[in-house]
């Protein structure tokens, strides 16, 4: 997949609609349009890489930078006290589905592990 094709680089580039909840220059959170918990957000990279290992083998610091602004929706989406989990899935086996890396920040309901 292409850049072009990519969901998540068309929503950086505000082809596609989000509700954007927070942004830095090179970060973007925006909510999860199938949400999985009350607070459920989408942290990228506002550059292209297909997961979390080539975020934190292409960039330095910017891997530092999407869990800092992770941990900023949090604290806006008043979730810290209560606790929050923060989960990059990679590869497809993992239940990666979009190839821009993505972490969501999920919250506002019991996240136990191992679930159920």
């Amino acid at each position: 997949m292409s850049e072009a094709d990519c969901l998540f680089c068309r929503i950086v580039a505000k082809e596609i609609p989000a509700e954007i909840v927070y942004e830095t220059d090179r970060a973007l959170a925006f909510r999860d349009v199938n949400p999985q918990a009350p607070t459920h957000v989408l942290v990228i990279p506002k550059g292209h890489y297909r997961d979390a290992a080539a975020l934190a083998a292409a960039d330095h610091g910017l891997a530092d930078e999407v869990i800092r602004v992770a941990h900023e929706v949090a604290l806006r989406e008043g979730v810290v006290e209560s606790g929050y989990r923060l989960v990059f899935n990679t590869g497809p086996g993992a239940g990666q589905t979009v190839f821009h890396v993505h972490g969501h920040v999920l919250g506002g309901r019991g996240l136990q592990w191992p679930p159920g």
